[in-house]
């Protein structure tokens, strides 16, 4: 989780919303959740998650607010 965390924090191609999508480890998955603002950003934040524990271990509930930066 660390890992992951570091990974969206770092990544300044993100808004201030997308690098605040709170990760919740549980068993080996993980629970994405927040909103961004563009479904770029979300895809970014589930592609990092799933380098990182798998693609099968990744459950979004990321939501897109559609708001400019």
């Amino acid at each position: 989780m660390a890992d992951l965390r570091k990974s969206v924090t770092d990544d300044k191609s993100l808004s201030t919303y997308g690098r605040n999508v709170k990760i919740i480890a549980q068993h080996g998955k993980v629970t994405l959740k927040g909103p961004v603002h563009s479904e770029d950003e979300k895809k970014t934040i589930e592609s990092k998650a799933a380098q990182i524990v798998g693609d099968g271990n990744v459950n979004s509930e990321i939501t897109v607010k559609g708001d400019s930066r």
